[in-house]
């Protein structure tokens, strides 16, 4: 088992907490793996057992762990996943500190690279998956969100695609910023987004075109940008002002 070190109790729990996020980050404690008991940490930590209590708290929110209840139950170390900062984007977005302008600038720049380099990476599975992707999106519209999903799914195999870790974050965030966006202006998604726009990207990807996947995406990025900025003004004008 790892050990802690004693803390100073000018900064107790961001010392914990700084020192179980290592821990779990070089592996000592993996994904799944419950972590000491509360007692076993005071103990090592040398703080109260309500320090180490407002440390686990904290790094739940961060989405290191998760607390599960029970005679077995107690805090378990999660599989780290995009999900947190897709919610941190979310929160931000939320607060009015990043605009829907500011979101399509940032898909003008990311997301033609991601279509480049994904095109450099086409492996028999990943061409699968892009074409029942796209074919997905042919299917009946259920209902809003439903169809939303769908339509980011390409986006989302494009990213894992491109091999670089740091644009998959960035597309899992802005994708998860658009469906948000999407969900509180409730277009009708025939009209927002056709079936077959996506259809460029995928087929100059399959061909291993880099310089056409780029520029694929980047008309689609545009296009679909300039849609969602005027229903969101329209929105506001409608709401007199207020965000979404």
């Amino acid at each position: 088992m790892r050990s802690f070190k004693p803390v100073k109790q000018s900064r107790v729990s961001e010392d914990v907490i700084e020192q179980l996020k290592q821990a779990i980050q070089l592996g000592h404690f993996m994904a799944g793996d419950r972590l000491p008991s509360e007692r076993d940490l005071a103990t090592q930590f040398q703080v109260s057992r309500m320090t180490i209590r407002e440390a686990l708290r904290a790094l739940e929110n961060l989405g290191f762990i998760v607390t599960r209840q029970g005679v077995t139950g107690g805090p378990f170390v999660t599989d780290l996943t995009f999900e947190h900062l897709v919610g941190a984007f979310l929160d931000l977005f939320m607060a009015d500190k990043i605009s829907i302008p500011d979101l399509h600038q940032v898909r003008l720049f990311v997301e033609p690279e991601v279509a480049r380099l994904a095109a450099l990476h086409v492996t028999p599975a990943y061409a699968k998956r892009l074409r029942q992707a796209l074919e997905a999106e042919n299917l009946p519209v259920v209902t809003l969100l439903e169809d939303v999903d769908r339509k980011t799914m390409v986006h989302f195999i494009l990213a894992e695609m491109c091999g670089n870790h740091f644009f998959e974050a960035l597309v899992r965030s802005l994708m998860g910023l658009t469906r948000r966006v999407v969900e509180a202006l409730r277009p009708d998604p025939r009209a927002m987004h056709p079936a077959g726009m996506h259809r460029p990207i995928v087929e100059a990807v399959l061909a291993r075109d880099p310089r056409a996947a780029s520029d694929a995406m980047l008309k689609h990025a545009i296009d679909f940008g300039a849609t969602l900025v005027k229903m969101e003004l329209a929105f506001r004008k409608n709401r007199g002002g207020q965000s979404l």
